[in-house]
């Protein structure tokens, strides 16, 4: 619930010499609690359109990468394949043939394609299993017959990590959406890959949990896409990550065989903690089936408020400040630019909810047991920053509603730069004080190529930054008219040379995928990388699991 403490009102408005910060949503609670309502899926769904048309569709990949040849050491997809397969699963809906059936094409396309359009394949089949056993079956005979395969959960990637490139088979995880098992004593989940992560949370809430990991897209993101890819999120900050969070792991290695790690204990100091390789490996070593998550209680309490600042230092201070005032009940600090906010402006047309407008932005999210409380350590908290002169103006959300209206101009900042065309996306990490450094450069390069403008003649439209500053995260993107060479050849590999000097990480989150494929060694010594490779011989040495991508 929001924050009702009763002195809010009265005392935040007397901060206002020289700044104001009053709940200023609360002023309209029926005209908000629409627009609320519909930003919230805006913000948590992306679009997935299930018959694009000719010109909606993307370049094909291996058009995009002309280096990339079709490894010859893969079979063709045949009618014998696809029968076996047919056999196997047993319903139609399982498999989406378009080797024997042309027509089948336009139900393959958002299997082929990423929904940024930015990466698509030439996938002839898709394959939807319903249980760790048909997984198992279907590996082993692709292994068997040296057919590539390229799993999939909701496809919500930015790195193309997630589609194939060539005519690798579609393994799609969706139909393994169960919740096998949830201990409402000790809060430990047993799930299914294709489980849906808003469903998951939904069901969490119900028993007055909370899934550890929050994200934009997590009304199309699965769980199993998340383990895959070491997703971080929103929640980060409070709850750690998932290497943290997942207790077991059941995974599919290539050849078939099925490794059962489903462990339910916290402490478990037996030899080699091997699920922990399955985490982050996006697909390359084995397919992530079920999964072990140690959730927490949700919070009964909760607080959101928005800040405007005046530079990158001020939210710098305004985040020790807060790790200061608030430190256990701090769940979120996102840092937002000025750019960043026109664009969700600029596609919602909604008011901001600060009167004024500023460089940049902090929304701020408290999570605790006792709202009273929790309500005393942010009043605190916020006559500090004020007082400071660290904060210039804000809001603070009074209920549910506002929370959420509050949140949607975070978690709309992705929606809104899909719907103005391309985006180059760079999801880093950058020591602190830095952060934000490479978002000015990157546009000070841009502009100095020409590139950037308000006309239709430069490609870019805005080169914007927010993230996670809780976790050094910073969402660098490109808004683009269209894709075009020039940016791309501008912006790499200078982005990930300007990181990797300064000790920073090329992937934050996401994974490396194909878009960053070549470029892993910003951040990993060539051991790193040899290890890798060694790894990837061990489990997969036919090479059919996601192939073409980083390892």
């Amino acid at each position: 619930m929001a924050c009702r403490h009763r002195s809010s009102t009265t005392t935040l408005a007397r901060l206002a010499k020289p700044a104001r910060l009053t709940p200023r949503l609360s002023t309209q609670p029926q005209v908000q609690s629409q627009v609320a309502s519909a930003v919230r899926c805006f913000s948590s769904s992306r679009p997935r359109q299930l018959k694009e048309t000719r010109c909606q569709q993307g370049k094909f990949t291996s058009e995009t990468y002309p280096e990339l040849k079709r490894d010859p050491r893969y079979g063709q997809v045949t009618k014998e394949h696809v029968d076996y397969f047919k056999g196997l699963l047993g319903t139609e809906s399982a498999v989406i043939d378009g080797v024997t059936n042309e027509n089948a094409t336009d139900d393959i396309e958002p299997f082929n394609s990423d929904w940024m359009r930015k990466y698509r394949g030439h996938c002839r089949l898709v394959l939807k299993p319903s249980s760790t056993e048909e997984v198992s079956k279907i590996l082993k005979y692709c292994n068997d017959n040296k057919l590539a395969v390229v799993p999939q959960g909701g496809n919500t990637g930015l790195v193309g990590g997630s589609v194939p490139v060539f005519d690798e088979i579609v393994l799609n995880m969706g139909r393994m959406n169960n919740i096998i098992e949830f201990d409402e004593v000790s809060g430990i989940l047993t799930v299914e890959a294709g489980a849906i992560l808003e469903v998951v949370d939904q069901f969490l809430a119900s028993k007055g949990y909370i899934f550890p990991l929050d994200l934009g897209a997590k009304g199309s993101c699965h769980i199993g896409g998340n383990l895959s890819t070491n997703a971080g999120g929103l929640r980060l900050l409070r709850y750690g990550s998932l290497h943290g969070t997942t207790l077991g792991i059941e995974a599919v290695l290539p050849d078939g065989t099925v490794v059962d790690d489903l462990c339910k204990l916290r402490k478990n100091n037996t030899g080699y903690d091997i699920k922990q390789l399955f985490i982050g490996s996006e697909g390359t070593i084995g397919v992530i089936t079920k999964a072990v998550i140690q959730c927490p209680q949700r919070p009964k309490a909760q607080n959101v408020a928005l800040f405007g600042l005046e530079s990158y230092e001020a939210a710098q201070q305004a985040f020790r400040e807060a790790k200061g005032h608030l430190s256990e009940i701090l769940s979120a600090f996102e840092l937002m630019d000025a750019g960043s906010q026109a664009l969700v402006r600029q596609v919602t047309k909604k008011n901001s909810p600060l009167e004024g407008e500023y460089p940049f932005y902090c929304l701020i999210e408290t999570s605790g047991s006792n709202s009273d409380h929790d309500g005393e350590k942010l009043q605190t908290f916020l006559e500090d920053v004020m007082e400071k002169g660290i904060v210039v103006d804000g809001t603070l959300a009074q209920d549910e509603t506002q929370v959420k209206a509050l949140w949607s101009w975070r978690e709309g900042i992705t929606e809104a730069l899909g719907h103005l065309g391309g985006v180059y996306k760079y999801d880093v990490s950058i020591p602190l004080p830095e952060m934000y450094q490479l978002v000015e450069d990157t546009k000070a390069r841009v502009e100095e190529a020409g590139l950037l403008g308000d006309t239709d003649e430069h490609p870019v439209r805005a080169v914007v930054g927010y993230g996670h500053m809780g976790d050094s995260n910073l969402h660098l993107n490109v808004s683009t008219r269209r894709f075009d060479e020039r940016v791309e050849k501008v912006l790499e590999p200078f982005v990930y040379e300007w990181i990797s000097k300064r000790q920073g990480s090329i992937s934050a989150e996401h994974g490396l995928g194909l878009a960053k494929k070549k470029y892993i060694g910003y951040s990993r010594t060539p051991t790193m990388v040899g290890l890798m490779k060694q790894l990837k011989d061990l489990y997969d040495p036919n090479a059919i699991l996601n192939p073409y991508k980083y390892i």
